[in-house]
């Protein structure tokens, strides 16, 4: 699974993980999708830097759920134009 990782180690963490009681494994999901929800959010911020928080969020919305349905569950995404001059 993990080309960094020995096989026994591998091994060890599997059992851990399949040994888990069903809320760690819960709160690890968790923790896993906030991870990638912020990292996406960053990624879109990178990639964006002058969107407002609306756009942001339709944009994320458009990853998380594709852009069909977010277009039908939030309409088309509307690009602001800044017009703050620095």
């Amino acid at each position: 699974m993990l080309t960094d990782t020995s096989p026994q180690i591998e091994q060890l963490q599997l059992d851990l993980l399949r040994n888990a009681p069903s809320w760690k494994k819960a709160d690890m999901w968790a923790q896993m999708v906030q991870t990638a929800k912020l990292l996406a959010l960053r990624g879109i911020k990178a990639r964006h830097p002058q969107a407002s928080e609306s756009e942001i969020n339709r944009r994320l919305a458009g990853l998380l759920l594709g852009e069909e349905l977010a277009e039908k569950v939030y309409g088309p995404l509307i690009v602001e134009e800044n017009t703050h001059v620095a």
